[in-house]
């Protein structure tokens, strides 16, 4: 490695690393993609998160409801043309049943009788009721009534969050209420805005965000309709051993007892760094928030909870504050379909607030919703993020599509009717297997951690340059190199795509490899390629020494 003929690409790499890694991800993807350049490999891009796997059983029960749907359609009205009616309520349970006795050869059918079964033995759903909604929202003939969700759909769902999310021990007896969105995506910016239109939130706020985290959630808070004044709490524990943990010490979430914080924002589990919070900080957290800062609100990510054994969300430790946002894209392998819900507990500090704002605030928002209802300062903060989604004025067309909401509902009674745990165990093996073939691929030591949920890994290569080699490395390579050499390298010389960690407020010398969306045996390949990489910046190292 020639350090002479650095300068110019140094340059470049200096522009660039300013970017958010995902914009700074295109450039190494046409850098990886260049024909000049590039290896004689196929590109390899861990840069994001996308799985490489689908849930297939309720895609396929997707489809073969969609055909009862249809013929449901026909029933009343089936014209040469094409033009059908709608589905019938009166007798459609019976018909289903006939259905799902004659098509037992069609995919996911199972999955359907299974989800009849459980509408009405779990919950009591008249069947008639039950199938109505499944077809009829399918079918996608109306629109979503209610606009928050629908009614039995939403129970079978909110079953899900409480056995993914609570480990099926709520810590309260009572529900939460849910908001189908269009992913976690959707959700956050909802939340944000309505935050802000009902003074939760104020320009120039100060709030706390828990870092290292996903990169939008860095940059949003700094928007000049946010403004926000941010303090970082920072994951960056060790163990004994000295391995890094990503766990928030307690005197980083000492910070949050500040009253002038309004509100945490958290990735759980964390992106990039791939940890679910501890359970020693989770209860710490809880002694800050009960006895210190009782009205912090609590927006928690949590579409990564379903990859650790045990998962248990702040929704359920900290129901009050917590408004949670799940998605159900990574588990299911179903970004395209952009699914997600916001959940929040009937008993609520938000709802607690609104009481408390300022009368002339209160006389704002009571004309901003009177149009919704007959006593607007009684309208709860959940169904304003409703009419809020839609500009209040078109909160009558609000709501999630229903086809979308059925295929979130087949999602969630798969994961609820499959006793053993099957999917979720082998979701789990398969990123674990990838994390394994990686360290081995780079020869570092794996270390246990019962928190890794192991769907994204952060290469610390400062981390790696102090422990093997010392001050005098790091300093050369400080001198030298900028810390997004590593992925202009990887991308140049190898045609591999990762992320810059510094861009997620990662370890600035770090890169992060998604572990979700290639195949188990290109983990060894990068692995290696990053031991190759890290090797030619100490032999440049060396041999400035022989000078």
């Amino acid at each position: 490695m020639d350090i002479d003929k650095l300068k110019t690409s140094r340059k470049r790499e200096q522009e660039l690393e300013q970017l958010s890694p995902f914009e700074l991800k295109d450039n190494l993807i046409a850098l990886a993609s260049d024909q000049k350049t590039r290896s004689t490999r196929a590109m390899l891009n861990a840069g994001r998160g996308n799985p490489n796997w689908t849930a297939t059983v309720p895609r396929e029960a997707f489809f073969t409801l969609g055909q009862f749907a249809v013929a449901e359609c026909k029933r009343p009205m089936d014209k040469p043309t094409g033009i059908g009616g709608i589905p019938q309520k009166a007798g459609i349970a019976k018909r289903f049943e006939e259905f799902l006795k004659k098509n037992t050869h069609l995919g996911g059918i199972d999955l359907l009788k299974g989800v009849f079964e459980y509408g009405v033995k779990k919950h009591g759903f008249d069947p008639d009721g039950w199938v109505f909604e499944l077809a009829e929202g399918i079918a996608g003939d109306q629109y979503p009534s209610p606009d928050r969700m629908l009614k039995q759909t939403e129970k079978v769902v909110h079953d899900y969050l409480i056995q993914e999310m609570c480990q099926n021990k709520p810590q309260r007896s009572g529900r939460y209420d849910l908001f189908a969105v269009e992913g976690g995506t959707a959700a956050m910016c909802y939340m944000f805005d309505s935050l802000m239109e009902n003074c939760l939130l104020k320009k120039g706020d100060k709030i706390a965000l828990g870092v290292p985290a996903f990169t939008p959630y860095l940059e949003i808070p700094h928007l000049e309709r946010y403004n926000f004044k941010v303090v970082y709490v920072h994951g960056s524990e060790r163990d004994a051993a000295g391995n890094p943990t990503f766990q928030y010490p307690d005197e980083e979430l000492d910070k949050l007892g500040d009253k002038s914080i309004k509100a945490f924002f958290i990735t759980n589990p964390s992106n990039p760094t791939s940890v679910e919070m501890s359970d020693h900080s989770r209860k710490y957290l809880i002694k800050v928030v009960k006895n210190l800062n009782p009205n912090l609100m609590i927006l928690t990510d949590d579409v990564y909870g379903t990859f650790v054994d045990g998962f248990n969300s702040l929704m359920n430790e900290l129901p009050r504050n917590t408004l949670c946002v799940y998605s159900f894209s990574k588990y299911f392998g179903a970004t395209g379909w952009r699914l997600g819900v916001i959940a929040l507990y009937e008993d609520n500090i938000y709802d607690d607030m609104l009481s408390a704002i300022p009368e002339k605030e209160k006389e704002r928002l009571a004309r901003l919703y009177e149009s919704l209802t007959l006593h607007p300062e009684k309208l709860k903060f959940i169904d304003r993020l409703v009419a809020d989604s839609r500009q209040v004025a078109l909160n009558h067309t609000a709501g999630l599509s229903t086809p979308q909401q059925i295929q979130m509902l087949l999602f969630a009674s798969f994961a609820l009717l499959d006793k053993e745990n099957k999917y979720k165990q082998d979701c789990m093996r398969l990123i674990r297997k990838r994390y394994e073939l990686l360290m081995e691929g780079m020869d570092f030591p794996i270390y246990p951690d019962i928190d890794r949920a192991a769907y994204y890994c952060v290469i610390d290569i400062q981390e790696w340059a102090l422990k093997n080699y010392g001050e005098e490395f790091m300093d050369f390579l400080k001198k030298n190199f900028e810390p997004v050499d590593m992925v202009f390298r990887l991308a140049e010389k190898s045609s591999i795509v990762l992320l810059n960690g510094s861009g997620f407020a990662a370890p600035e010398w770090s890169v992060r490899v998604s572990l979700a969306n290639l195949e188990d045996e290109d983990y060894m390949t990068i692995g290696k390629t990053l031991h190759e990489t890290m090797n030619e910046y100490l032999e440049a190292w060396e041999s400035t020494k022989k000078k």
